[in-house]
């Protein structure tokens, strides 16, 4: 009973040691996912991990540097976000950012009219900084992306 009451202690106080803008990489496995949500509002036909979207694009779809209303925004995988991330453009606001609809950038939500401003050196969007909610300004961490695809175009790469 004893050895209960000090497991019990032990995880009481490790739930305390975060604060709520810190999430864990499990809670970005719930039932609200990127891939999904950007499939049903775009009719591209990939499947998988997002990282892998931009490879399985060529050939099919037109995949550019260039932002445009409904073409989705392919994150590279990384330790912070190994199975990448997509993003719907809705509309370009400035020379260097962009509108986008995604879910999951911040765990179990679906958020519209999202910032994304290009910090790349060549101004290619290979780089990213995405608006993070908590905080209400732009997030620190650059994010590696790989450009966008659409459903429009001729398929080049």
């Amino acid at each position: 009973m004893k050895k209960l009451f000090v497991l019990w202690a032990c995880l009481g106080l490790a739930a305390c040691g975060g604060n709520r803008y810190e999430y864990s990489r499990a809670s970005f496995n719930g039932p609200i996912q990127c891939a999904p949500y950007a499939r049903a509002h775009t009719g591209l036909k990939l499947r998988g991990d997002a990282a892998t979207w931009w490879r399985q694009a060529a050939g099919r779809y037109a995949r550019t540097q260039i932002p445009t209303p409904g073409s989705v925004l392919v994150f590279r995988a990384t330790s912070r976000v190994p199975s990448g991330h997509v993003s719907i453009v809705r509309r370009q606001v400035g020379e260097h950012t962009i509108l986008v609809d995604h879910a999951n950038w911040e765990p179990g939500r679906i958020d519209h009219n999202v910032p994304v401003t290009d910090i790349s050196a060549a101004h290619n969007w290979t780089m990213v900084r995405v608006w993070w909610a908590p905080i209400h300004k732009m997030g620190r961490r650059p994010y590696a992306t790989y450009g966008f695809i659409s459903r429009f175009g001729d398929g080049s790469s």
